[in-house]
């Protein structure tokens, strides 16, 4: 982890902005490149389109905007955030 981490947005190079142990990055960080907020649903590893709310995680608050920061307790960011052509359709 670190290094590879990319922007959910643009693929940029985030790695550096993430905190050890676990994934973590402050709600206030953004892209270096493209200012996308990074604490956003779409890059956490519990993000998931064909379940419930979106979140495999079971007893996290659902969050409405998944591209918008947030506040949730159990996220963490999801080095393959990334997917080229993913992003419209999210918007």
């Amino acid at each position: 982890m670190g290094e590879q981490a990319q922007c959910w947005k643009c693929g940029a190079s985030v790695g550096d902005l993430l905190l050890m142990p676990g994934r973590r990055v402050p709600r206030e960080a953004e892209c270096p490149q493209c200012r996308a907020q990074l604490h956003v649903c779409r890059a956490c590893v519990f993000y998931a389109t064909h379940v419930a709310k979106q979140c495999r995680e079971t007893i996290a608050e659902e969050v409405k905007d998944k591209i918008r920061a947030n506040f949730c307790d159990y996220f963490q960011y999801r080095e393959d955030a990334y997917q080229p052509g993913d992003v419209d359709a999210a918007e």
